[in-house]
């Protein structure tokens, strides 16, 4: 419910116009006057912006954030759709090859969904949405220089913009500057102690490209997904996402010792090195629209702020500057908007100049967090030189269960919803525990393999195999 106004308007600010951003700002508007500082400029249709060079990579939201990022902007995911964006069920959608090198069955009566889009016209729809909120302003161009207030709490920050520096003052401050945040050096420079950080490198690479879909693939064209195996390094996977305007984003990964080059000349081939060269094979026939954009920014980084001895009211940190991601597992945008729900459960609550209220968000936003990091490093720890941590006897008996787990939903359906359930960040790790789950993955009956990805005949024929 919004506050009721008492005495001096209620004012937060935003750092970043990112989709965390404009999330948090909507859920901050049913409370008090918002100001996003961004230092790009916005763009005004869909379209890239400097600040945000992984878009030009392959993004999804998993169940768990369709269903937050509905529930903060009711109706939005029906005006992604009519803009081109698709909600594919998982797995009829899906044609979807593990790490561990099982082919999984597309089944009917799909419980998952993946919203799948380019991350341009994600942003733009979210933004838009949000902007239209009276009590909702953006200062592009302008950069944060610090926070304003000492280690018990932050009252605003200092900023510098085409006119200059000033100082804005706000009873709550969020961070949503993604994977570049400052804040680990914004708090020491209030006197708080440095924040405990963690940092698994696979040296993951991306190369990605947009292609012109062969005419006859139609809009209901599977996103098909080759997975890394981190066992046998360097780890190869790819995927296709077909996105709005008939078109497919296409982003290929490869680890230390084996990344892909931005040389068109190179990208199909690479496709076809893949664990299974399906990836190439559907390339062939499909047009490229654009040149190849690669990056090497994929590490893991972790912040622990929740764990923070000290923590300043009127600050909070939510998204991608809490933790990044390798963008492989596609978990980064759920957990942000998973995230940004926990920020509206607190403030429906505690109300932005509750001196609890900081301290609160920071604790319940690093459950989403964890859940997505314990997905993605689980995989990535594996590959040599990630990190300087010898797997636990506990993490390498997790490692071996996953694989159990994923091998019993590759022969069965109903194991695969169970597996499903986590990977889509709708339910907890624990769900894999369950009497249900530990029967398929020991004692159930199970299907043989499939040696082919299970495109179907007419798949097939329209992409030209």
């Amino acid at each position: 419910m919004p506050e009721r106004t008492s005495g001096p308007r209620r004012a937060a600010l935003v750092i970043g116009g990112g989709m965390t951003g404009m999330l948090a700002a909507a859920v901050l508007s049913d409370h008090s006057d918002v100001t996003v500082i961004e230092s790009d400029v916005l763009p005004r249709l869909p379209g890239p912006r400097r600040g945000l060079p992984q878009a030009r990579h392959a993004h999804l939201l998993w169940s768990g954030g369709v269903r937050a990022l509905e529930d903060l902007l009711p109706g939005i995911t029906d005006q992604l759709v009519a803009c081109g964006a698709r909600l594919v069920p998982i797995m009829s959608g899906m044609v979807s090859k593990a790490p561990s090198g099982q082919w999984f069955r597309r089944f009917e009566n799909a419980h998952h969904v993946n919203l799948v889009c380019s991350r341009d016209l994600l942003d733009s729809t979210i933004r838009t949405e949000v902007l239209r909120r009276p009590r909702v302003t953006v200062r592009e161009r302008t950069e944060l220089l610090g926070l304003e207030g000492d280690a018990d709490r932050v009252t605003g920050v200092r900023i510098r913009g085409a006119e200059g520096a000033e100082t804005l003052s706000a009873d709550l401050v969020i961070d949503a500057t993604g994977r570049a945040s400052r804040a680990p050096v914004w708090l020491t420079d209030l006197g708080l102690p440095p924040v405990r950080e963690k940092v698994v490198d696979a040296g993951v690479g991306y190369a990605s490209r947009i292609y012109r879909a062969p005419a006859a693939a139609g809009e209901d064209f599977p996103i098909v997904n080759v997975q890394a195996d981190p066992r046998r390094p360097p780890g190869r996977g790819g995927i296709i996402l077909p996105i709005e305007e008939g078109r497919w984003l296409v982003t290929l990964s490869g680890s230390r010792g084996g990344q892909p080059s931005r040389d068109k000349g190179e990208f199909v081939a690479f496709a076809r090195s893949l664990p299974h060269p399906v990836i190439g094979d559907l390339l062939a026939k499909a047009e490229p629209l654009t040149d190849v954009v690669t990056t090497r920014s994929t590490a893991n980084k972790r912040r622990y702020f929740e764990k923070s001895p000290r923590w300043p009211a009127g600050f909070a940190v939510l998204g991608d500057a809490i933790a990044g991601y390798n963008p492989v597992y596609g978990h980064g945008l759920t957990a942000a908007a998973q995230s940004v729900l926990e920020l509206r459960k607190v403030l429906a609550r505690q109300g932005v100049r509750s001196p609890e209220t900081a301290r609160l968000v920071q604790r319940r936003a690093a459950r989403p967090v964890g859940q997505a990091w314990d997905l993605a490093v689980g995989q990535d720890a594996l590959y040599p030189g990630a990190t300087d941590e010898t797997p636990s006897r506990l993490e390498r008996a997790a490692a071996t269960f996953i694989d159990r787990a994923v091998d019993a939903g590759a022969r069965n359906p109903h194991a695969l919803r169970a597996l499903l359930d986590v990977m889509s960040m709708q339910r907890p790790p624990a769900r894999l525990l369950a009497p249900d789950m530990l029967f398929r993955v020991f004692l159930g009956r199970k299907q043989p393999l499939l040696d082919e990805p299970p495109l179907t005949e007419e798949e097939r024929k329209a992409a030209g195999l």
